[in-house]
């Protein structure tokens, strides 16, 4: 009995107070007009007319006013946005199977007028009847979420998670599946591309599941509607309900040290080194004295050897700026592009990436340009995922006869530039060379 009270009390202060008081008023109104139709029908077969009429005036004035007073207030209150489900339904194998059991007990029914029979018959029509309304029942009310991680690479596998919310009042749901609904049937470019199962939902709960995703190429992927599927109570009837949930996720190109990135990493940073010198402790190179250095560059030893005045140069110790650029200009941009043309600009854009993640690691200062938009220098382990976004969302740019984009890049000798290209060699400005190091995508091996 205690259990029974706490229930009633936990119920009581989450129920909507005044809907419940508009519903018993509600009740008693119309209780009231129907005692006081039964007693106009009652004087009119007694003869006393005008009594009839006042009572069946009052009647309807009463259900007049709970209709106009009291029906909105519950209207509001109902939600009515479940009779709109859009539903889709399908007959399984088993049931195709349970229903050729139904004509066949229908038949025999029929030729042999058995009361036994009709009352089977009855029985098994009413599990199709309630297996239609509980599965509506357990679809109802369930609303969806989907959160996705927040820095997603091509070819790693990530988590996200889906969340199912029952919004019921009073009744769980059971046996419910989620899977994407694509309307144009591209499973490549969806989100859900596994199903995933909630075998119990309790009332005003929300249950979540992990899912498990994997994006084999860069770009967005979008997933524009999901379905609730349950085959509850009895498997004889899919039904499955489907939700309109935008959601879009932009997976970043892989930036695994791949063995093409390795074999073009020393190059690099030779280059780097070549064209960086300055103060530190690492020797860079030897070279004769010249008025304005100090004596205490000179090397002593090699001077010696050489009989000239020889001083040091050291390797340069501060954060190194480094251009990463990506020449979006390629073949694959054409109509008729081959295959090749496509996977060749597709290896430069993960190469770009890769290339870009290897400055994060070494925490270099980082600027990255290319066709339209740029990111201004920073430190690479803040602005690596706005480089990352460019580099998924790139697309090829039909080549074209001039190269102003590499010319002004050739204008500033002073900064270091790494330039990743699908143009073929000897399409480079000659001045780019003394201040880049280009990488061409059809050195990259496939």
């Amino acid at each position: 009995m205690t259990n029974l009270s706490s229930t009633i009390s936990n119920l009581w202060s989450k129920a909507d107070r005044p809907s419940i008081r508009a519903f018993f008023l509600s009740i008693v109104a119309l209780t009231v007009a129907m005692i006081l139709a039964l007693y106009s029908g009652a004087a009119a077969q007694l003869g006393n007319v005008g009594l009839a009429s006042g009572s069946a005036l009052s009647a309807l004035l009463v259900a007049g006013w709970v209709g106009v007073t009291l029906v909105p207030v519950l209207a509001k209150r109902t939600p009515l946005r479940w009779i709109g489900y859009r539903m889709e339904y399908r007959v399984t194998r088993q049931g195709w199977i349970y229903l050729l059991g139904i004509v066949l007990v229908a038949l025999a029914a029929l030729n042999t007028g058995n009361n036994l029979l009709f009352l089977i018959l009855a029985s098994l029509i009413a599990s199709i009847l309630m297996s239609g309304i509980l599965s509506s029942i357990t679809l109802a009310g369930v609303e969806l979420g989907l959160q996705l991680p927040e820095h997603i690479f091509a070819g790693q596998p990530v988590r996200g998670t889906i969340e199912l919310k029952n919004e019921k009042l009073s009744l769980p749901s059971f046996s419910l599946r989620v899977e994407g609904a694509d309307p144009q049937k591209r499973p490549s470019a969806t989100l859900v591309q596994t199903p995933v199962y909630f075998p119990y939902l309790p009332r005003r709960e929300t249950v979540s599941q992990s899912l498990p995703l994997v994006f084999s190429r860069r770009g967005v992927y979008r997933q524009e509607a999901f379905r609730i599927v349950t085959r509850f109570p009895f498997g004889f009837l899919q039904k499955a309900r489907r939700l309109d949930l935008v959601k879009e996720a932009l997976v970043y190109p892989s930036v695994e040290a791949s063995q093409e990135f390795l074999e073009i990493r020393p190059g690099i940073l030779g280059a780097m080194e070549s064209l960086a010198k300055g103060r530190g402790q690492d020797l860079y190179a030897l070279r004769g004295y010249l008025p304005n250095d100090s004596a205490r560059l000179v090397h002593w030893k090699a001077s010696a050897r050489s009989g000239a005045l020889m001083v040091r140069e050291f390797a340069r110790e501060d954060d190194s700026n480094v251009l990463l650029v990506f020449d979006p200009y390629s073949m694959a941009a054409l109509p008729a592009a081959a295959q090749a043309d496509q996977d060749r600009f597709e290896r430069a854009v993960t190469l770009c990436a890769a290339i870009a993640w290897d400055f994060r690691e070494r925490n270099t200062l980082l600027e990255f340009r290319s066709v339209p938009a740029e990111v201004p220098l920073a430190p690479a382990v803040e602005n690596i995922y706005s480089v990352l976004r460019l580099l998924a969302l790139a697309q090829p740019i039909p080549p074209a006869n001039n190269l102003n984009f590499l010319q002004d890049l050739a204008a500033n000798p002073d900064a270091f530039k790494i330039v990743v290209t699908s143009r073929p060699r000897g399409s480079m400005p000659p001045n780019l060379w003394h201040s880049a190091y280009i990488v061409f995508a059809e050195d990259i091996p496939s």
